[in-house]
C-alpha cells in the first residue's frame, strides 16, 4: 500500500536517536505507525522541571550551583528568555536545511557560556538526566547524537559553540525525613561533533524521501509492522 509522505519535515535528537537505531522504524513513523508504548512515565518530567527551577535561582545570583562548583567551565547563560524558548518543548531551538528543505529542532535544558583565549564567547549545552543507579562505563553514549544535535542548533543560530558539552546526572541516594530526596551527582563531560549531527539528519531526511527502507534484522519492533503491511 502507497503512503504519502508529509511535505514538511521536522526532526528532533530524539526522532534521529530513533533512525540510528532503526531505519525502518523511523520511516513507519513518519508514515503515522509507531511502536507500541506503555504509560508515559511523569516523576522524570517532574524532576527535569524542578532542576530548571533550581538552577534559575543561581542564574539570577549569577553563580554555579554548588554541584557545578569546579565541575564545569563557564557559568550559567544569563539571558532568561533566549534560554525559556530554546528550552520550550515544542519551538526549542531550531534551524532550517536549506540543502534538504527540513528542519531540525531541540529542547535545551540549560547553557553555560564562557570565553576562549582570545575573549569570544562560546556556550557550552547542559543535558539533564535523571538516574535509579549508578553510571556504567558506555552510559554517556546513548546521548551522543543528542548532545552533537544540541551543538548543531546553537552554531545554526549564530553561536559558537565549544567541542564539548556537560551531562548531568541526579542519582537518588536515600529518602530523608519529610520526603526530601538526596541525589549522588555526576558530571560526565562529552565531546561534541556538530558535522556529524548534520550528516545524521540529511541522511535520515534522505530515507523519509526515498523508498520504503529494508528490515533491521536485530530489531524487535518492526517485523510486525512489516507483516501486517503486507496484508493491509
Amino acid at each position: 500500500m502507497e503512503r504519502k509522505i508529509a511535505k514538511q519535515i521536522r526532526l528532533s535528537p530524539s526522532r534521529l536517536n530513533l533512525f540510528l537505531e532503526c531505519p525502518f522504524c523511523f520511516w513507519l513513523e513518519h508514515q503515522g505507525i509507531h511502536r507500541p508504548k506503555g504509560i508515559f512515565p511523569s516523576l522524570p518530567s517532574g524532576m527535569d522541571l524542578a532542576i530548571k527551577k533550581y538552577f534559575d535561582i543561581y542564574r539570577e545570583k549569577n553563580e554555579l550551583p554548588p554541584e557545578l562548583e569546579g565541575k564545569v567551565v563557564g557559568k550559567l547563560l544569563r539571558n532568561y528568555n533566549l534560554l525559556s524558548a530554546w528550552r520550550n518543548n515544542r519551538k526549542g531551538i531550531s534551524f532550517f536545511d536549506e540543502k534538504t528543505q527540513a528542519e531540525l529542532f531541540g529542547a535545551i535544558d540549560d547553557c553555560l557560556v564562557t570565553k576562549d583565549d582570545k575573549g569570544q564567547f562560546y556556550m557550552i549545552p547542559i543535558d539533564f538526566k535523571t538516574r535509579g543507579f549508578a553510571l556504567k562505563a558506555d552510559s554517556t553514549s546513548f546521548y551522543q547524537n543528542q548532545l552533537d544535535c544540541y551543538a548543531l542548533l546553537i552554531e545554526k543560530n549564530g553561536y559558537r559553540c565549544a567541542d564539548f558539552a556537560y551531562l548531568v546526572y541526579f542519582i537518588p541516594l536515600e529518602i530523608k525525613k519529610d520526603g526530601i530526596v538526596q541525589f549522588n551527582i555526576q558530571i560526565e563531560k562529552v565531546n561534541v561533533n556538530p558535522s556529524r549531527a548534520l550528516k545524521t539528519f540529511r541522511e535520515a531526511v534522505a530515507v523519509l524521501r526515498g523508498t520504503k527502507p529494508k528490515r533491521h534484522s536485530e530489531c524487535t519492533f518492526c517485523a510486525w509492522a512489516d507483516d501486517w503491511m503486507k496484508f493491509e
